[in-house]
């Protein structure tokens, strides 16, 4: 499977609670919703991420992810009709966890063990595309495994000035091939790169 990525961050990184005040107060952050304003009155964003959850063959999650999803996705009525809901609850989901063991939302299943065997079994044996939204610290693993093949950023013009940040001030480094970038008209700037192995690094030489 190719292993994409979808994650909304601010002009300053954050990732945290961008779907409402209470969905992720981790670390007391008191920020939550902040891109809900922006992408109801984007309808260029919301197209294209309505397409990117179409396309989708299945899904995996961190267990943080998983539970506040499977709390508003999962338990809307009806959700055939809403383009995101509609995969979300129609399609095989994927849950990286070692505590959960009973999983309430259908079509899911929990993957323990290590990440790279776990997710790259999963990857080998099946076709499509396996989608991460949100799942920020999942993220950063995959990225550390080379088991991302994709990645998506909406780029939000905002800075929030707190909360969890998708890439750590410390972690592995990686070069970045872009395949594709567009600004909406409200200013939400949506790039898809590929991982392209480590940067290269060089000295500065006067000439």
């Amino acid at each position: 499977m190719k292993l994409t990525t979808t994650t909304f961050v601010s002009i300053d990184g954050v990732m945290q609670g961008l779907g409402g005040p209470d969905e992720d107060r981790a670390g007391g952050f008191e920020r939550g919703g902040w891109a809900l304003p922006l992408f109801r009155a984007d309808d260029a964003a919301a197209a294209r991420l309505n397409r990117i959850y179409g396309r989708a063959d299945a899904f995996l999650f961190g267990r943080r992810t998983y539970e506040i999803f499977a709390a508003s996705w999962g338990a809307m009525p009806n959700p055939a009709g809403n383009p995101i809901a509609g995969p979300l609850n129609s399609r095989p989901k994927y849950v990286v966890s070692t505590t959960l063991t009973e999983p309430r939302w259908a079509r899911t299943t929990v993957l323990s063990g290590g990440l790279a065997a776990a997710v790259g079994g999963l990857k080998a044996e099946r076709d499509g595309e396996l989608q991460v939204h949100g799942s920020g610290a999942l993220i950063r693993g995959l990225l550390q495994e080379g088991l991302v093949d994709e990645i998506n950023l909406f780029v939000c013009p905002l800075i929030i000035g707190q909360g969890t940040r998708l890439f750590p001030e410390s972690g592995p480094d990686a070069a970045l091939d872009l395949v594709e970038t567009r600004t909406t008209p409200k200013g939400i700037t949506i790039q898809t790169y590929r991982p392209a192995g480590r940067p290269e690094y060089e000295a500065a030489t006067s000439s």
